[in-house]
């Protein structure tokens, strides 16, 4: 299901602030917004903005009830450009439109749901800039394109409506064998990214048809790697380079401006179905771990780049934390923010394999030795790392390795580590928030979302997002407003307040990161279990092929 939002009245599934103290911020503000293309609209923006690290966040509304909202999690979030509306989805594989009412402070209320008629969960959803249409992806491994416009213009006098697929106009891309994960746009109408676990990433241009399927002529993949993928991200000041990520301890940077010429396209043929990749892997960022430590069930499940600078990139480790990387280090330069970056010849890339148990069921999870030097307090842990950042015992450390990466591309080291959430149980999106990205934040296992400072690391606030899981956080085009989805059904709004935050957990920051610390330390991912069932079934883990340059 798509849900389409607009900020609106508490009824419809809109529930009032927690207390009587109104939020900072009102809701008129959205009409009195200065053109987006502005100098004044960036400095209005930055004005608004700067109460969030002023002022504490508190849950201002909840979108869904018992009877009105989602039926389960909610995997996917999204603002459209102008902050008018938020799209949502989730595993009862539709999407809401949520509108906003200028009499009323933050409610959205849910205007349209559209029924996608997808067979499996929704991952991701999003609006086409400059257009009516949105895109959905999902475990059925279809990517589908609506022409929404009767759904989006859907008056907020009239009730809540709920539109089939045969009441909007839908196409089916079929281009993609494993489930479809994450989609970014582009500043076009008609251009869009897709990334699936089946290792590819597509470029789909609505403005030429094509037939899918077998014998079908689906354009060539950008990018086809031997592993499943499922994070993507792309920033508007840079969109010729895309960052891609999922099981390998690796996040990926392409660039898209050395794909060469095709004459039969040029002369109107059909692009090529298959072949290496068009886009060129350019870097790698990497981290330093200890010997002992088992890559291979490493993987990202969060991938994000600044649309303020264009080169900053966040990357999401599971069982670890959010590490933050610049596509303009260089990687043979050493400076105090990410020490030696010498990359080790194959030689020297070492792993630790854990002992194959002679039964599947008798799996143990060896858990890695506590150091001598161990920090004593949580706190102190979630941030001494950044001494492995910083060279500090660079004897001990050695660079992620996979058998199919290829060592000829560069390798750039994290700028500076986030830790204290926990991110084993779900898919753990992460981003930045304000007007500048001054703040990195994650989802966490605790029910918490987790905002930092990106220039010191420092912990900035710990807020309770959900019941059970937090997966998806989005921050407003422009106003300080947070929208908060996971495992719940309903969808959380949070914003800067005046008076003491009823859901902030900063004071109990001691025991939420000693329990993360704890969670994570006992993590087997999917990787890991698929290499112990493959001993166990007398096979041999296939090398394969670094991610293929075109």
């Amino acid at each position: 299901m798509i849900v389409t939002a607009k900020q609106a009245s508490s009824h419809c599934g809109g529930h009032p602030a927690m207390n009587s103290a109104k939020p900072t911020l009102p809701a008129q503000i959205l009409s009195q917004t200065p053109s987006t293309s502005s100098i004044t609209d960036r400095l209005w923006r930055h004005s608004l903005y700067n109460v969030l690290d002023q002022q504490p966040l508190d849950r201002v509304n909840v979108l869904g009830d018992n009877s009105h909202g989602h039926l389960s999690c909610v995997n996917t979030l999204s603002w459209t450009p102008d902050g008018q509306m938020l799209l949502s989805g989730g595993d009862d594989r539709t999407i809401w439109r949520m509108d906003p009412d200028y009499d009323v402070d933050y409610p959205f209320v849910c205007k349209s749901v559209i029924q996608t008629g997808h067979k499996a969960n929704i991952f991701n959803a999003h609006l086409l800039p400059h257009s009516t249409r949105i895109v959905s992806v999902a475990g059925d491994n279809q990517v589908r394109v609506f022409e929404a416009a009767a759904a989006l213009a859907h008056s907020q006098s009239e009730p809540e409506t709920t539109y089939s697929i045969d009441q909007l106009d839908c196409r089916v891309l079929r281009c993609h064998t494993n489930r479809v994960k994450r989609i970014v746009t582009e500043d076009s109408p008609d251009l869009f990214l897709t990334v699936a676990e089946d290792g590819s990433v597509r470029q789909h241009d609505l403005r030429v048809s094509h037939t899918c399927g077998p014998g079908g002529s689906c354009p060539a993949p950008l990018i086809k790697c031997q592993h499943e993928l499922s994070a993507l991200a792309l920033s508007p000041l840079s969109p010729y380079q895309f960052v891609v990520a999922g099981e390998s301890p690796y996040g990926y940077l392409f660039d898209r401006r050395n794909t060469g010429r095709s004459f039969d396209e040029e002369w109107g043929s059909l692009p090529p179905t298959s072949g290496p990749s068009i886009a060129t892997c350019v870097r790698r960022f990497g981290r330093k771990t200890k010997p002992r430590d088992d890559v291979y069930g490493t993987h990202i499940t969060g991938a994000r780049m600044s649309s303020h600078n264009g080169h900053e990139v966040l990357l999401s480790y599971s069982g670890d934390a959010v590490y933050l990387y610049s596509t303009r280090d260089n990687p043979q330069d050493e400076d105090e923010h990410h020490g030696s970056s010498i990359i080790p010849s194959s030689q020297e890339h070492r792993t630790d394999v854990i002992p194959i148990a002679s039964d599947e069921s008798h799996i143990d999870v060896q858990l890695a030795e506590t150091n001598d030097n161990e920090a004593s307090s949580p706190l102190q842990r979630a941030t001494a790392d950044q001494g492995d950042l910083d060279g500090s015992d660079s004897d001990d450390l050695t660079l992620d390795a996979m058998p199919w990466d290829d060592p000829s591309v560069p390798i750039i080291l994290p700028r500076r580590r986030f830790a204290g959430a926990g991110n084993v149980e779900t898919v753990k999106d992460v981003n930045f928030l304000g007007p500048e990205d001054e703040f990195v934040t994650s989802g966490s296992d605790d029910g918490n979302f987790f905002i930092w400072h990106k220039a010191t690391g420092e912990l900035h606030g710990i807020y309770e997002g959900d019941g059970s899981v937090v997966n998806v956080i989005e921050g407003h085009p422009f106003l300080p407003l947070i929208a908060i989805s996971g495992i719940d059904s309903t969808v959380k709004l949070f914003a800067p307040v005046n008076h003491r935050s009823e859901f902030s957990r900063i004071d109990k920051q001691e025991d939420i990161i000693r329990s993360n610390s704890r969670g994570s330390g006992q993590l087997m991912t999917r990787g890991q279990l698929a290499l112990i069932r493959a001993a166990l079934s007398g096979q041999e883990l296939s090398e394969g092929n670094p991610c293929n340059v075109q």
